[in-house]
């Protein structure tokens, strides 16, 4: 039985959703490739009638539809007992505490630093549903949103300085191997890395190691679609 993974496509075959990353890691780390189904960012219509609701990443199995990038990566570890874990020494309540504070606190940080520059990454065609949805939820335009620059910029040191301590100490989040944690995690780095022109990683740090690293597994899954517009 085929699995189909709906996602969001961008500008020029752009990957821009977070959350799809740590879908396509998990697929790649169970050893598991779906087919894909693209959608728009405004496609808000034929993603509710899939799944009654307007998120993407969606997994399809059969007659099966699971939507939200944690039960996707429950479903798969439950689907593929035999493929290698993504929580490795019964990581999985750990890593859900992760995943809340990489949607509520890391992703908004980041978020601060790039949503300006993101909707380039779009396709033209969604850009103005991405500016009007995002902006009447910010309740200010993206620009200003994003200014006052190294206010966001402090803030996203100061929530990362833990990741940069633990990954001075041990190669993965989940430890000597990656395991979902992990994908969360780099998800949120890679929407930044993808979807704005600035590094915010310091080039010798230990969170770059290992953000390049992952980017380079599962035969450079992480390099295989174009990042922010020249």
């Amino acid at each position: 039985m085929t699995l189909t993974m709906y996602e969001r496509i961008g500008h020029e075959g752009r990957r821009p959703s977070p959350f799809s990353w740590r879908i396509r890691y998990a697929f790649a780390h169970k050893g598991v490739e779906p087919a894909f189904h693209h959608v728009r960012f405004a496609d808000v219509e034929t993603i509710r009638a899939l799944s009654s609701q307007h998120f993407v990443p969606i997994v399809t199995d059969g007659d099966i539809v699971v939507h939200d990038s944690w039960n996707i990566a429950c479903y798969l570890e439950d689907r593929f007992p035999q493929a290698p874990s993504l929580f490795p020494g019964g990581g999985r309540a750990v890593a859900r505490l992760v995943n809340h504070w990489a949607d509520q606190t890391l992703g908004v940080a980041i978020r601060r630093l790039i949503a300006a520059d993101f909707i380039r990454c779009l396709d033209s065609g969604d850009r103005a549903y991405y500016r009007s949805s995002r902006e009447a939820a910010f309740g200010c335009t993206l620009e200003e949103y994003c200014a006052d620059r190294p206010r966001w910029i402090a803030e996203f040191a100061a929530i990362t300085a833990p990741l940069e301590r633990t990954l001075a100490e041990q190669p993965y989040v989940a430890g000597a191997a990656p395991g979902y944690v992990d994908y969360i995690v780099f998800s949120m780095f890679q929407y930044a890395r993808l979807g704005c022109p600035d590094e915010f990683l310091a080039e010798a740090g230990a969170l770059r190691r290992w953000r390049d690293n992952l980017v380079g597994m599962f035969d450079r899954l992480g390099d295989r679609y174009p990042a922010y517009p020249a």
